[in-house]
């Protein structure tokens, strides 16, 4: 595979200011300078300069697109091979025609999905916790999630990983020579530097999981439902996280007839916004679906914002509502605290004891702060952790260091009864190939393809 070219258009789709095709392969250089009519000869290029000129069809002698052309020689460019890319007008046309001449050139062809990102980890550039950083950079949703993702792709996780890849493969050397040297052995002295061993890459990987929870929500944001009876504001809340009038709000009741979903990012904390039907029971056909899928939505969410009418007492659907939330993660918001106060809000805390009350005025924009507060304090006891911090956010990394830590500590038990040492080192082993799998040394090929099969075409 690394002996072919590839091409493809690394820019999103669409009308834009500019589009990128980018080549990477032995033969991308002469392919692009065979196509490209300039002053100076692509071939004749240094490293990491721009060469302006047009793009021709060799056969017609037209010239298809005023362009700029990138020269990255390998190994110093993203996929650790010879690089070019293209930079045409924006919009589809202009990509497509230069892409398609592109193609004709000799021992080329179009990238797979994720394939320059996969060159990069192939040709030892990258390993495979960074690669998946690439994908986390894209998806971003926040300035901290972006951040996180940044590290991870700088190597910060992965050295974590490696090091405590090299502190075990010390610890199975010195258990390879007492089994090839049982002469030379202390039993105690062994037995010893197998439990402080795995002890210390036990706190390492308690202490990496430590921050697995938040670096999930980071990555992939929280699930937020707005539920509530028709009336108490949840399209206004709705509209006011968001900055911008997704929802329709009027007087009358049961203007939502169905889950709306928004992004947003409060205090760094990317959520899924899902404004719900007000929950009220309805003889009106598509109103009632509307309240089953909020019923939904409250089923999916990982955090509830209930809200509340402040200026009416407790109706039977809320009663009803609150009894269904009783082990959930819920944050009661009374609104409208500008109007005389009718709810008795003993009545709702009784109900849910575990949950925060945020009393809001969403109309005055009041509470908004307390209400960012109050979601810090339910996922990160109060405040986000120092920009320094390796966060651990990939469900599949996380999977890998809970089955490192559970052969460590078998590895660690076995000591203690008195298993013979070479039953010891296959957990040992077992640990250090599973967090290999993590930066991709002991990964297989049908992994590696399925990761990066996730990856837009072009990257």
């Amino acid at each position: 595979m690394m002996q072919e070219t590839i091409a493809a258009i690394a820019t999103a789709l669409g009308e834009g200011g500019i589009a990128i095709i980018r080549v990477s392969g032995p033969q991308a250089v002469p392919s692009i300078s065979g196509i490209l009519k300039s002053r100076q000869k692509l071939t004749e290029a240094a490293s990491h300069t721009v060469t302006y000129g047009h793009i021709v069809d060799v056969d017609s002698g037209e010239a298809i697109e005023e362009v700029l052309v990138t020269v990255m020689k390998g190994p110093r460019s993203f996929t650790a091979e010879d690089v070019v890319e293209i930079g045409v007008h924006g919009g589809l046309i202009a990509a497509r025609k230069v892409l398609e001449l592109v193609l004709r050139q000799p021992d080329l062809r179009v990238a797979e999905p994720g394939e320059f990102t996969k060159r990069a980890f192939l040709n030892g550039r990258i390993d495979l916790a960074q690669a998946e950083a690439v994908i986390d950079l894209i998806r971003s949703k926040s300035d901290r999630s972006h951040t996180v993702a940044l590290k991870q792709a700088e190597g910060t996780l992965s050295k974590r990983i490696q090091a405590l890849r090299h502190s075990l493969i010390e610890l199975l050397a010195h258990i390879e020579v007492n089994i090839d040297y049982p002469e030379h052995d202390v039993e105690e002295m062994t037995s010893s530097y197998i439990k402080d061993s795995c002890g210390s890459a036990l706190e390492a990987i308690r202490k990496l999981l430590q921050t697995a929870a938040e670096g999930k929500i980071l990555r992939e944001g929280i699930t937020t439902a707005i539920v509530g009876r028709p009336n108490v504001g949840k399209s206004s809340l709705l509209n006011a996280l968001v900055q911008e009038s997704k929802a329709i709000v009027t007087d009358i009741p049961g203007t939502t007839r169905d889950v709306i979903e928004e992004y947003v990012t409060l205090s760094g904390i990317p959520l899924r916004l899902l404004d719900t039907a007000g929950i009220r029971e309805t003889t009106d056909v598509v109103e009632k679906i509307g309240v089953e899928r909020s019923y939904s939505a409250v089923e999916e969410a990982e955090l509830l914002l209930l809200v509340l009418n402040r200026n009416e007492p407790l109706h039977g659907d809320e009663r009803e509502l609150l009894g269904k939330l009783a082990n959930r993660q819920v944050i009661l918001i009374i609104n409208k605290t500008d109007l005389p106060e009718r709810l008795d809000v003993e009545e709702v805390r009784t109900a849910l004891p575990n949950s925060r009350i945020v009393p809001m005025s969403v109309l005055q924009e009041q509470g908004l702060e307390d209400l960012e507060q109050a979601i810090r304090e339910l996922f990160f006891e109060g405040q986000l952790e120092g920009a320094d911090l390796t966060y651990v956010s990939n469900a599949r990394h996380i999977s890998l260091l809970h089955r490192a830590a559970d052969a460590l500590n078998d590895a660690v038990s076995a000591t203690a009864d008195g298993i013979p040492i070479d039953m010891v080192q296959l957990d040992v082993r077992a640990a250090w190939e599973l967090l290999g799998e993590i930066v991709g040394d002991t990964a297989g090929e049908s992994l590696i393809d399925q990761i990066f099969s996730q990856f837009c075409l072009g990257k």
